[in-house]
């Protein structure tokens, strides 16, 4: 397929601009339908499919000697347009489309779910204070993890999934769940079904719920189908190309690359998974001869994790909150009706709440899923086999345990509650924070020993 001639372009551009009317001054055109326009019938670069004859550019001489857009031979070249660049790339892929309508859908229908839920609960009055309420802690939250990100470099797409993943799909799958084995546990074990069920069931569900957002990310969804010329009648390998000079490499091609290091060290499960770029190890040198782990990895797996489990929290927290302030509105109702105004104590139950669960522990949550997440990015990264066979399940159960901890120790009455606090939580999350800072540092570090000639 060979490009028109200069000659018969300008003749067909100038044909096309005398049909169009001229507009004089106090006259209103009538609109009519719209003509498509010859300069717009622009060939493809010159880069074709094999067995195809290759397009000659804008400018060049063709194959019986035409002049370019110049009007003369040679190898005067025509500007290339910059819509042309747009269309020379490969079509966004279809498939990736409908992945991420499909998860839009269902988060969107968790978060119907959930809402009535929450709702029948509490009220709509409740409702409503528990969401201003549980609103307070989340910026600070949210303002810590995003501090993080800089080091990890988690794309925002994959966080907001994260959040909504945790407030919406993982609260609808917990509340369910959690009914679900509380009633059997209640009706076959009593008060002992209760206590199961809060101090190891609720923990285990819980944290599976919020760590199965990590692996929804991991899964290979979504990836462009190559189009193989042998396999259809309709060649299509042009249409996928790029110009000259614009070639990226492959996305999959790091996801070789990984594959042939996995197989190398005998860990055959995570060729099959998604390679994300900020879930990479460091490549093996002569110093090291094994893949290691980087600091931005391990802060993508707490970062993941703890925005995840953020999202949860501000849901769980809105129907704690929100259930507190119907109960103690229920009582004083019934205790002193409508005569006196209401008053700060008239609502212990709703002030204890958000003290113990947004002013001392908004951290609790995204705590135990940093582990799950760290556990999971030491598993992906790491270059010996028994470290990653154990570090992503050691890192969800030592969330798990640290969760059914934490709700155990609110049996325990206050000093209990606080003695508990003070040697366990306390110290976890200075541990966090102390990571948070050691691969803050650790990166720029690096990336200024990199930027030294």
């Amino acid at each position: 397929m060979s490009s028109p001639s200069g000659g018969g372009y300008r003749a067909a551009v100038a044909a096309d601009d005398q049909e169009m009317p001229t507009r004089t001054a106090g006259t209103r055109p009538i609109p009519g339908p719209r003509r498509r326009r010859a300069h717009r019938l622009v060939p493809w670069p010159a880069v074709a499919a094999p067995g195809l004859p290759a397009a000659v550019p804008l400018g060049s001489a063709g194959p019986t000697g035409s002049t370019g857009s110049t009007g003369s031979t040679g190898s005067t070249r025509a500007p290339v347009l910059p819509w042309l660049l747009r269309l020379a790339r490969p079509p966004r892929s279809v498939a990736l489309s409908s992945v991420t309508a499909t998860a839009v859908l269902t988060l969107a229908g968790c978060g119907v779910l959930i809402l009535h839920l929450v709702r029948r609960q509490t009220g709509t009055t409740g409702l409503l204070v528990g969401l201003g309420l549980a609103m307070v802690p989340l910026p600070f939250v949210l303002g810590g993890l995003a501090w993080l990100n800089q080091t990890a470099r988690v794309p925002l797409r994959h966080t907001v999934f994260c959040l909504g993943w945790g407030a919406f799909a993982a609260t609808t799958a917990a509340i369910l769940a959690n009914g679900w084995t509380s009633t059997y546990l209640t009706a076959h074990q009593g008060s002992l079904g209760e206590m199961l069920g809060a101090d190891i069931v609720t923990p285990v569900i819980e944290e599976s719920a919020k760590g199965a957002a990590l692996l929804v990310l991991l899964l290979p969804l979504g990836q462009r189908i190559r189009c193989h010329g042998h396999r259809t009648d309709r060649p299509c390998a042009a249409v996928l190309r790029r110009l000259p000079g614009t070639h990226r490499p492959h996305p999959r091609a790091y996801a070789r690359r990984l594959a042939a290091l996995h197989a190398r060290h005998g860990l055959g499960l995570r060729p099959y998974l998604r390679p994300l770029p900020y879930l990479r190890p460091y490549p093996p040198t002569p110093a090291h001869p094994r893949a290691r782990s980087r600091p931005r990895t391990l802060a993508a797996g707490v970062v993941l994790g703890g925005i995840t489990a953020c999202g949860f929290a501000f849901t769980e927290n809105a129907l704690y909150l929100g259930r507190a302030f119907t109960d103690d509105q229920q009582q004083r109702l019934d205790s002193i009706g409508l005569g006196e105004s209401p008053s700060l104590r008239d609502f212990d139950s709703t002030v204890q709440t958000f003290v113990l669960r947004g002013l001392l522990s908004p951290f609790a949550h995204p705590l135990f899923t940093a582990l799950t997440g760290l556990g999971l990015a030491v598993t992906l990264t790491t270059g010996r086999r028994w470290l990653a066979r154990l570090a992503a399940p050691g890192g969800l159960l030592l969330a798990m345990a640290l969760h059914g901890t934490w709700n155990a120790a609110a049996d325990l009455g206050t000093h209990g509650f606080l003695l508990v606090y003070a040697v366990l939580m306390v110290p976890c999350f200075a541990a966090l924070v102390c990571f948070a800072a050691w691969a803050r540092t650790r990166t720029a570090r690096r990336a200024t020993r990199r930027a030294r000639p």
